[in-house]
């Protein structure tokens, strides 16, 4: 291989370390095996460059691609979806670095590396993602620069300079092209591989599911509103209907299941105050939305069903601002249909038995469905219940039997599946809500922070004249969890969080430590409402506002305007800033024993040369003549002289260093 096609150690290096950069975001996402994968190619790539092994062969190279294709396979079941793309990719992206042999083959390195940077944001675009993103393209650019100096040491940090000058030259430019250019759809569609419980919740329900999410400290969304901010006891968000009961799960009605005269919202006549807010929500690979009682949204794309809850037709795959405004006193469908009310009264049949002769019992004693529930609710409190994290298993057969008069320990859905199984054994149309009770106010910017901890099951049962009425058992059992949140109410058996022992909000009594996460938690929502959130329609409102009428040679003009603009003044910079190419280390040192003896009183003539210099020098001061003159000698062969080896270099420039300092003695 010729010389000129060699790669640099500097740059291998480099390339070695972005690469491991690179992996990091994705650790939490991949096979252990793929690290292993990572570190058996830097140490081959490395000995290879050593000449100690040999690198792959063509046959063997064509082994390992298919090895990591099997071990993809094996770990998550198959090649389609988006974890296992890109852990294929990063794969690939480790075995590259073993058949690179020149600068070309480093070149298709680094590319791809840009390309790897962006898979990061297929799983978050938070804040520190994108500075962690920064930081790889800064290493990035760096080794691309790096091939380009052959000559450079290891510990030469001249590349990470320039490279980092580069990114910020083009800074300016980045975001002109972030208000300006045209926000267009993905140009492909890749399938997820799972959507885990920590995402937010599913779309049914089992005695269990809900306390397992409530282990997660994640943010499920977040919400800034316009005026006062609620209690935390009444901001129920609703989230998810669930009228059917199939053996042990509750789940929301398919689309086909309704009815088409019963898939539009009935009419509603809002009464009493409004709370307008709008709402942050992070990527959970669902549809619906979370919102108060009785919300509409005036964000587009945003649907209002059937039974008064918030629809997104497209999957919320990306972090998500949309605006609400709820009437929490407007009664909803105080008229309620023949099928509705079958549906919400349907049962499997002779399930339960005793659950269903205690609920006949209550309604006897009570009189009317308005003091059945109180008796519910009386039952609940009086007796030995409890609301706790760690519930038992219940079996397939007569759960809530086994719940009411055996276990007797539960969380908030095991209460919710009760009270509904009771209300309608008795005729009483019920159904059970899930979503989020209550959340954390951030002093900092006065949001409201709601976690998946936060997750929380109720009821809604239809009473005439009045519509459909919450109802939450658990308050009954545990009114520390509607007033204070889930922390307290769990906290005599200490099972808050007990899966997550490092999350910052185990330390919230750390002064220090809960105001950061506060502090960083308001930038982070700052950056969600201004960057991520900047979709095609707040580019256009932003285009509205800057241009008035929105017209293509309008926005054309602009953005051509605007980046000429911008390269102008980057170049202005440039040229203004512009310094000489710095002399080599020699001559400087030459020059620096010219200003020497120019101020020991030696004035500088136009023209003079530094060996004439050196002979006034002599000539005032003749008791140093052998110094200076051999100084002089010794600095003219370096800078005129043959190339010396680097090592040797340092050591004559540390001399010359020296002997000029030495100088200063003259007068």
């Amino acid at each position: 291989m010729k010389q000129a096609e060699q790669l640099p150690r500097p740059a291998l290096l480099w390339i070695i370390l972005a690469q491991g950069l690179l992996l990091l975001p994705h650790l939490e996402r991949l096979p252990i095996w793929v690290g292993a994968v990572y570190v058996s190619a830097f140490i081959w790539r490395v000995q290879a460059f050593r000449g100690r092994v040999e690198l792959p062969g063509r046959w063997l190279k064509v082994a390992l691609s298919g090895a990591a294709a099997g071990g993809i396979v094996l770990s998550f079941g198959s090649l389609l979806g988006m974890e296992p793309m890109v852990a294929f990719l990063l794969t690939a992206f480790a075995l590259k670095l073993t058949e690179m042999r020149s600068r070309k083959d480093a070149y298709i390195v680094v590319f791809l590396g840009y390309f790897v940077c962006l898979t990061a944001f297929l799983f978050s675009q938070g804040l520190l993602m994108v500075l962690y993103a920064l930081l790889l393209i800064w290493v990035l650019t760096t080794a691309l620069v790096s091939i380009h100096r052959p000559a450079a040491r290891l510990r030469d940090l001249r590349p990470l300079r320039l490279s980092g000058a580069m990114l910020l030259q083009a800074f300016p430019l980045m975001l002109v092209l972030f208000f300006l250019f045209p926000r267009i759809g993905p140009l492909w569609s890749v399938p997820l591989k799972s959507h885990t419980a920590k995402t937010g919740m599913s779309d049914t329900l089992s005695p269990g599911d809900i306390s397992q999410l409530s282990q997660s400290a994640a943010v499920a969304f977040r919400v800034q509103f316009t005026g006062d901010i609620p209690p935390a006891q009444e901001l129920y968000w609703r989230g998810l209907v669930m009228s059917a009961l199939d053996g042990n799960t509750w789940r929301a009605l398919r689309y086909f299941e309704v009815p088409p005269a019963e898939r539009r919202e009935p009419r509603v006549t809002t009464q009493g105050p409004s709370t307008e807010y709008s709402v942050i929500m992070e990527p959970t690979q669902q549809n619906w939305l979370y919102a108060l009682r009785y919300a509409n949204s005036p964000t587009s794309g945003v649907m209002e069903l059937s039974d008064y809850r918030l629809y997104s037709p497209v999957i919320i795959e990306n972090e998500y601002l949309y605006r609400a405004r709820s009437w929490p006193d407007t009664p909803l469908e105080e008229r309620i249909g023949d099928w509705r009310r079958e549906t919400e009264l349907r049962l499997p049949p002779e399930t339960n038995p005793r659950t269903r002769d205690l609920a006949r019992q209550l309604l006897a004693r009570a009189g009317s469905p308005e003091a059945f529930v109180d008796e519910v609710l009386a039952y609940f409190r009086t007796e030995a219940f409890f609301y706790t994290l760690q519930p038992p298993l219940l079996g397939d057969a007569d759960t809530m039997d086994r719940f009411l008069f055996e276990t007797r320990r539960g969380f908030c859905e095991h209460y919710a599946y009760a009270f509904a199984v009771m209300a309608r054994s008795v005729g009483i149309p019920a159904r059970i809500v899930g979503g989020y009770l209550g959340g954390e106010i951030n002093p900092v910017n006065r949001t409201v922070i709601v976690h998946q901890f936060d997750a929380h099951a109720w009821n809604e049962i239809w009473l005439d004249g009045q519509g459909w009425v919450r109802v939450d058992p658990t308050a009954a059992v545990a009114p520390d969890r509607i007033l204070y949140g889930l922390e307290r109410a769990v906290a005599a058996e200490g099972s808050f969080l007990v899966d997550s022992p490092l999350s910052p909000l185990r330390f919230r009594g750390v002064g220090w430590i809960n105001t950061l996460r506060l502090r960083y938690d308001a930038l982070t929502f700052e950056w969600q409402s201004w960057v991520t959130s900047f979709d095609g329609q707040a580019q256009v409102d932003f285009l509205r506002g800057v241009l008035g009428e929105i017209s293509v040679s309008r926005s054309l003009a602009v953005l051509l305007g605007s980046g000429v603009l911008t390269m102008g003044l980057v170049s202005l910079l440039l040229f203004r800033d512009r310094r000489r190419i710095p002399r080599p280390a020699f001559e400087q040192e030459l020059h620096r024993y010219q200003q020497v003896l120019w101020r020991r009183g030696l004035e500088p003539i136009a023209g003079e040369t530094p060996a004439q210099l050196t002979e006034r020098a002599v000539e005032r001061w003749p008791g140093q003549e052998e110094q200076i003159s051999s100084l002089y000698r010794a600095l003219a062969s370096l800078v005129y002289g043959g190339r010396h080896s680097y090592v040797d270099q340092q050591r004559q420039l540390r001399e010359m260093r020296r002997r000029v300092r030495s100088l200063t003695f003259l007068h």
